[in-house]
């Protein structure tokens, strides 16, 4: 194939339908009509001496020389965006951006809420999209679906993408100030903790137990659990006129405040939590993406160096 006789916008097109495997909503991302993006299909086709997209049923499907496109094309695509958007520099105080984080509410509730607040003032044209975590964050950063994955790196131990530390954090058991089973030393003895019915954090629809829990688990702790919760952030709420307790990081319970509710150091030795961010090389290099790590970073310093421990 002699790339000269290649009309390169094709490939922006063909990225579309590798995505969408929709020949109208790839039109739609790309701003063309049904009848031009059928038309740039039928190009495609021609090009690479292959269907590309087969029907099966009423779906679309990817041919498998067209699944092995996917993952080249988007590189391809993503270093000649990169390319152009590097000439010259990046001016956070008049450029227009978006930027897209994948992060817990816990991230978003401590760390992200200060970001936003951050960039008010420095970067009042930025953009940020905070999506929910995923089971897959490795597939978000591979599909470009988001800039910065924050997730704690004792879930991503073996991950192969670039990460730098931003935050660490403990637990602590939460309960009504005026749960017994709460001792005025401030702390729960393991009787009283066995005892209580507990209010969990589980991520997802299978209700993965958070790493507190994983951690009972491993050391053959069982607990009556009362509910479930698939938010960190409304907990403290639910504990309240309760005498649920639950494990909650610290910084949840500072933020919140919530009226009524205490943190009590827990009769086992649990560790710590420590948030990273991760990115895909692709973007290591990239101005506008360097920045947002250093914002974060930065962010990140400065909540980790200016507050006390809550016990």
């Amino acid at each position: 194939m002699n790339l000269r006789g290649v009309d390169l916008n094709l490939l922006v097109v063909l990225d579309a339908l590798l995505r969408e495997k929709s020949v109208s909503r790839a039109g739609e991302l790309v701003g063309l009509s049904q009848s031009a993006t059928s038309a740039a299909l039928s190009r495609l086709r021609d090009l690479f001496h292959d269907p590309l997209l087969v029907r099966v049923g009423r779906q679309l499907a990817l041919t498998q020389n067209a699944e092995n496109l996917v993952e080249p094309l988007r590189d391809a695509l993503s270093k000649v965006q990169q390319t152009l958007m590097q000439q010259g520099c990046f001016d956070p105080l008049h450029d227009a951006r978006t930027f897209t984080i994948s992060a817990s509410d816990y991230a978003v509730l401590v760390l992200l809420g200060p970001l936003i607040k951050r960039l008010e003032t420095e970067a009042p044209q930025i953009t940020l999209h905070l999506v929910p975590r995923s089971r897959d964050t490795e597939k978000m950063l591979h599909d470009d679906l988001v800039d910065v994955v924050i997730e704690p790196s004792e879930l991503l131990p073996d991950s192969d993408f670039p990460s730098e530390p931003l935050l660490s954090d403990r637990w602590l058991c939460a309960a009504d100030c005026r749960n017994k089973a709460v001792g005025g030393a401030g702390k729960v003895s393991m009787d009283a903790f066995l005892r209580s019915s507990h209010l969990a954090y589980g991520i997802g629809p299978d209700r993965r137990p958070n790493l507190a829990d994983q951690h009972l688990a491993r050391e053959g702790i069982s607990r009556r659990i009362a509910a479930t919760v698939e938010s960190f952030v409304l907990v403290p709420f639910l504990l309240r006129d309760s005498n649920l307790i639950s494990l909650v990081l610290e910084r949840v319970i500072r933020e919140l405040a919530a009226p009524g509710i205490i943190g009590a150091e827990p009769p086992m030795l649990l560790p710590d939590i420590h948030e990273r961010m991760f990115w895909h090389p692709r973007h290591t290099s990239n101005l506008a993406h360097c920045w947002l790590r250093d914002c974060l970073r930065k962010t990140a310093a400065e909540i980790q160096g200016g507050s006390a421990p809550l016990l």
